[in-house]
């Protein structure tokens, strides 16, 4: 059973604390916009997809707690006071992390669906902030459908592209249930790897400074008894030097936050390392993100505002103490966390949380439609899959569709607006 970082049903949002990982299962209460924020903010929540979600639900419990209410009942008649709001609280939450665009795209085709709700013949706050309630559900439903459909994708992929033998992986920070809605994206791949018993084996990184490798990937492949085994970033480039043939490595696959529309991508820091890596040690080097991450409206990744935080998380470390025997066994203490410095006192450090991986590292962008490939010029031409259909060979196609209007990807498409 896949892990379940989100629990949803109307009215209540609640979401598992990732900093308590991997120790420690514990939900949240997200009530409303606020706490959403602070959640996001704090990195009780990551992963790309997973902030959009978690943002967007939290206005939805918003909204059926402002239905439900007495304030609610006296103003639902009142057209601009619900739109008005849930504009403002969806820009007031992307400010949460700039970084990451599935937070930004969600929140822009939300508004746009409440202003087009306000515009229907007697349409009230009610209509309104159900039309946003149903929008933000919907785009659950979706990502856990389109994280199934990049696995698979991707898997395909990976398959077609070696020969045919059991594939090893390697992998950086976390991209799976943890960072979504379900299933994952680049650990989606991993996973639909697993189901199909090609996998040999994952190796995935710490993912320094704040080890979402570690506590989380970690936390996920031993759930899912995933052959797995964890090194430090450092070890990436000797890991694929002494034990890339012998474990038949056939590629790096990473998610993203933002993917720019020259194939420019954002992504944890560390990411544009494996990279250069996998380029020098010829495998493949894979992204992996639904479409939502994938910003037209940045042309490349010199236009990527990269989050910068805060130095501690580099010259201290957070966790559990542990209880260690005279074998050299221990026990966690999972009540007991504590904050330790790994540097010198007054150590001033530089802690960028995400890094920008050039296209011309990139063999392929996995998405829910398919693996993207560069074409006879080695340019990813990102806007013709928001014209596609679902396909299964990679798309090459020439710069053939300038000029053309780009379709959203009809999330709203036959919806209850029509």
């Amino acid at each position: 059973m896949v892990l379940n970082a989100i629990k949803y049903v109307r009215g209540k949002l609640e979401v598992l604390d990732q900093l308590r990982l991997p120790h420690d299962e514990i939900y949240v209460d997200i009530t409303g916009p606020e706490d959403a924020w602070h959640a996001i903010r704090s990195m009780q929540v990551r992963g790309a997809p997973m902030i959009a979600l978690v943002a967007v639900l939290s206005l939805a419990v918003w909204g059926d707690g402002y239905i439900k209410s007495k304030v609610g009942q006296e103003n639902l008649g009142h057209q601009t006071i619900a739109p008005d709001f849930i504009a403002h609280s969806l820009r007031y939450l992307v400010t949460s992390r700039p970084t990451a665009v599935n937070l930004a795209d969600a929140a822009m085709k939300l508004e746009n669906l409440v202003f087009a709700a306000l515009e229907h013949p007697g349409a009230t706050g009610l209509s309104v902030i159900e039309a946003y309630i149903q929008g933000a559900e919907q785009m659950l439903v979706d990502d856990v459908r389109d994280n199934e459909r990049i696995g698979r994708h991707g898997a395909d992929w990976v398959l077609k592209n070696t020969a045919g033998q059991k594939v090893s992986m390697l992998t950086h920070c976390n991209t799976g249930s943890l960072a979504t809605a379900g299933y994952g994206t680049a650990l989606g791949v991993i996973r639909s790897l697993h189901a199909q018993n090609a996998l040999h084996h994952v190796y995935y990184t710490e993912t320094r400074p704040y080890n979402q490798g570690s506590r989380l990937t970690g936390y996920e492949l031993i759930h899912d008894t995933i052959p797995a085994t964890l090194i430090t970033d450092s070890m990436a480039a000797a890991l694929l030097q002494l034990k890339g043939r012998s474990e038949n490595i056939a590629a790096v696959v990473v998610g993203a936050d933002r993917v720019a529309a020259n194939g420019d991508t954002a992504n944890k820091i560390g990411t544009y390392a494996l990279a250069v890596l996998a380029r020098h040690h010829q495998i493949k080097f894979l992204v992996a993100a639904p479409r939502t991450t994938i910003d037209l409206g940045t042309a490349s990744g010199l236009d990527i505002t990269i989050e910068e935080r805060s130095p501690s998380e580099v010259t201290t470390i957070k966790g559990p103490r542990i209880l260690r025997s005279s074998d050299g066994r221990f026990e966690v203490e999972s009540e007991k966390t504590e904050e330790i410095s790994i540097a010198a006192q007054h150590t001033q450090a530089w802690n960028p949380a995400f890094d920008v991986t050039p296209a011309a590292l990139i063999d392929g962008i996995v998405t829910e439609l398919g693996v993207v490939e560069k074409n006879q010029h080695g340019e990813f031409c990102l806007d013709t899959i928001f014209n596609a259909q679902d396909f299964t060979e990679p798309i090459k196609i020439k710069n053939e569709t300038e000029g053309k209007p780009i379709v959203p990807n009809g999330l709203f498409e036959n919806s209850w607006l029509e």
